[in-house]
């Protein structure tokens, strides 16, 4: 009933799909990704169940990982998502094991018109969902179906923490393998009739006379008092040119470690201190405690608590990419809704970590909107159009906040790139994304996921 094929992970070939569905025989096709598997008892029975009661193209489980570290070896839940039909990160996790019906993945192979390298799974389960194009509200598709059980073990092989993975995809070393990735899911957009076409892009609205200073470096923070002092020097030290003008506003959400007081230790006219009431913001909610400030600037530029400026030029090379490169081209408009830079990634005294530097070159002009729906970020720092930006606001949430501001501004508005580095992003224990353990890293996927579901439904109107 079952025949079982193995692809050494998800970055495989299409002809290696054509392979195996030229030799399914049976009713059901299970792909393994990794060699070694073991199963729960009856758990490949208990798949086929699930498919035959549902219809899914695809079904795939929860799993336990044995892992080794330290000559220990221990076994750990590794639960998975649903997916949803915003889903359509490459390196979404349907864990190792994935059951087919071998007659639908026979037709869906056959479809495949397109010879890649790397990207074959990836056009074959894009493409088993997109009996859901048109279908807007749908959320959570039943092609690819998730059986929410424990029913097989897998070896854990890539032991680092979450946080030592977390730049993988903008790994220059995987250039070839993103290039095919964006063109599948180009590709995908275009058929199910969410692909956004080149240059049409909305007006952005006009700014008036009444923002006291040109550009402000918002920080937001809470329980930062290792960093902040450094987060915020690195902004006082910035320089612009006449006649342009900036500040700093540090948003306290209600830290209890002495992060207030190295705030209140800084003496600068350039620095504002907004101290957050006892409710819910997040870093979300911060944002928009800073951007609506009468005294936030025309542009809103980024800077975590815990990261720093590369230079002193920064902000001004913001300036230029909104503005113009001279002041007399300036105007009361803007030329892009967001301006994403580069930044590098390095520890805590200053030493470049792996993968070095990040600069988002995947994007285009042309083809970054609809790009921006396959990968999990868009870069830093970031930096906005304020009288754009107060009118979508920031969601109240401490992750993927950015991600989503991202998303609204890309379907109507332009983007704009700096490939100068601009930012240090400081790698340390206390990042909020250091060592996610599985149900975090879960939470924030599923988050993402969502956003990209919303968004996948406006663009399909």
């Amino acid at each position: 009933m079952i025949e079982t094929f193995y692809l050494p992970g998800r970055v495989c070939s299409t002809a290696a799909l054509r392979e195996i569905a030229s030799k399914a025989t049976t009713p059901y096709t299970l792909i393994c990704l990794k060699p070694h598997i073991e199963w729960v008892y009856l758990g490949q029975e208990r798949m086929v169940q699930v498919m035959q009661m549902t219809g899914a193209t695809m079904v795939y489980a929860d799993h336990f990982s044995k892992v080794q570290r330290d000559n220990v070896q221990s076994t750990i839940e590794a639960p998975v998502i649903d997916y949803q039909i915003g889903a359509l990160r490459d390196d979404f996790d349907f864990g190792s094991v994935m059951l087919w019906d071998s007659a639908k993945l026979k037709a869906l192979v056959a479809q495949m018109d397109t010879d890649y390298e790397f990207a074959g799974l990836y056009d074959l389960r894009l493409r088993a969902t997109e009996s859901d194009k048109g279908t807007r509200g749908k959320v959570q598709g039943t092609e690819l179906a998730h059986i929410p059980e424990y029913l097989y073990y897998e070896i854990e092989e890539d032991t680092r923490k979450s946080g030592e993975k977390l730049f993988d995809y903008v790994d220059p070393r995987n250039r070839a393998v993103q290039v095919e990735m964006e063109a599948c899911v180009t590709a995908h957009l275009k058929r199910i009739g969410a692909y956004l076409n080149p240059g049409e892009y909305k007006p952005l609205p006009e700014a008036d006379d009444s923002y006291p200073v040109t550009a402000s470096v918002i920080i937001p923070c809470r329980n930062r008092v290792r960093t902040i002092g450094d987060a915020i020097r690195s902004a006082l030290n910035q320089k612009v040119r006449a006649p342009y003008s900036f500040n700093v506003i540090v948003v306290d959400d209600n830290s209890t470690d002495g992060t207030v007081d190295v705030i209140k230790s800084i003496h600068d006219d350039k620095l504002i201190h907004i101290a957050q009431d006892k409710t819910w913001h997040a870093i979300g909610g911060n944002w928009n405690v800073a951007i609506h400030d009468p005294r936030c600037g025309k542009y809103a530029i980024q800077l975590d608590s815990d990261d720093t400026y590369f230079d002193e030029n920064t902000v001004q090379k913001f300036i230029d990419a909104f503005a113009g490169l001279e002041p007399e081209q300036d105007s009361h408009s803007a030329r892009y809704g967001m301006v994403i830079g580069t930044y590098q990634l390095t520890n805590m005294d200053g030493d470049i970590l792996p993968p070095g530097v990040i600069d988002h070159r995947e994007w285009t002009d042309d083809n970054g909107r609809n790009n921006a729906l396959r990968i999990n970020g868009l870069g830093a720092p970031r930096g906005f159009y304020v009288p754009l930006l107060r009118t979508i606001n920031y969601p109240t949430t401490k992750y993927g906040e950015d991600y989503a501001v991202g998303l609204r501004i890309s379907r109507d508005w332009r983007i704009g790139r700096i490939y100068d580095v601009l930012y240090n992003c400081r790698r340390w224990e206390d990042n909020s994304d250091a060592n996610c353990d599985i149900v975090a890293m879960n939470r924030n996927n599923w988050y993402k996921d969502r956003l990209r579901t919303w968004e996948l439904i406006a663009r399909l109107k």
